[in-house]
């Protein structure tokens, strides 16, 4: 039986700025995503939080030059460069690095800019409100979350949802607007009523997209009742919203908790219709 090979990490070091250059394979080339001067100012504030990949420079005779280029962390190399240019970090503070010397630079790149997962709506939900109960504004937990401030008060609105209704949108079980649809109502019980109703009565032969934006209408719906939800009540409704999907284009409706196609007349909601 043939053993399995043993993992070797690549050294990690502190490397002084003056030292980095950045290196002609980063295949970043796109501006996306937070800007330098938002990744320096958070830099400034918190600290860098991740180390930079770099690779030694070689000369013709493939000796080490003293020099290190930088594949991985590219974006991060640039935000170190305006604090350095307006001399408000040194040139030579040294910067934590992983040196590499093995396989490609552009290999480097990639891996390190794909293999990045970004968070989900749940996960940025409860480190906002984590932040929230710490005495945080939703301004400050904007600002250190490189979001608007809209995005916040949105993922806070699911603090008035029922953790097995959450649990059912992690599971994939539903989307996120037909979740946020629930915070119109902040009573737990009745929130599980309804989803249990839907789950068990909901008609499932329209087709993905008309099936998604019926549920929604229909979760707003049965929301207003006090009472028990006769299951003919959540079928007439389908039948209903069937009819209406079928008869009349959707407006662009605000509800308030997301922007997204609603109820036509806005009997359920009470918003009001928007271009």
């Amino acid at each position: 039986m043939t053993k399995s090979k043993k993992i070797t990490l690549s050294a990690s070091r502190d490397i002084p700025f003056n030292k980095l250059v950045l290196s002609q394979a980063n295949v970043r080339h796109i501006k996306v995503g937070v800007s330098i001067e938002e990744l320096a100012e958070d830099i400034a504030r918190r600290t860098l939080l991740a180390s930079l990949t770099v690779r030694p420079v070689l000369d013709e005779d493939s000796v080490e030059t003293g020099m290190f280029e930088v594949p991985g962390g590219g974006r991060c190399f640039r935000a170190l460069e305006l604090p350095v240019k307006k001399r408000r970090l040194n040139r030579t503070a040294p910067v934590p690095c992983i040196v590499r010397t093995e396989g490609l630079a552009e290999e480097d790149s990639l891996a390190e800019n794909i293999q990045r997962a970004p968070l989900h709506p749940l996960d940025q939900f409860r480190a906002f409100q984590a932040m929230r109960e710490k005495g945080k504004s939703e301004e400050e937990i904007a600002a250190a979350f490189f979001v608007s401030i809209n995005v916040v008060k949105q993922r806070l609105k699911l603090a008035s949802v029922s953790e097995s209704l959450l649990a059912a949108y992690a599971d994939e079980k539903m989307t996120l607007e037909q979740l946020m649809a629930f915070t119109v109502n902040p009573d737990h019980a009745r929130q599980e009523q309804v989803w249990e109703a839907l789950k068990q009565h909901y008609n499932k032969q329209l087709p993905p997209g008309r099936a998604c934006e019926t549920k929604m209408r229909t979760i707003l719906s049965l929301l207003r009742y006090s009472e028990a939800i006769p299951k003919r009540e959540i079928m007439a409704l389908n039948r209903s919203q069937q009819r209406q999907s079928q008869n009349y284009p959707f407006r662009s409706m605000n509800c308030g908790v997301f922007r997204t196609r609603c109820c036509s007349t806005h009997d359920n909601c009470g918003a009001s219709a928007v271009s």
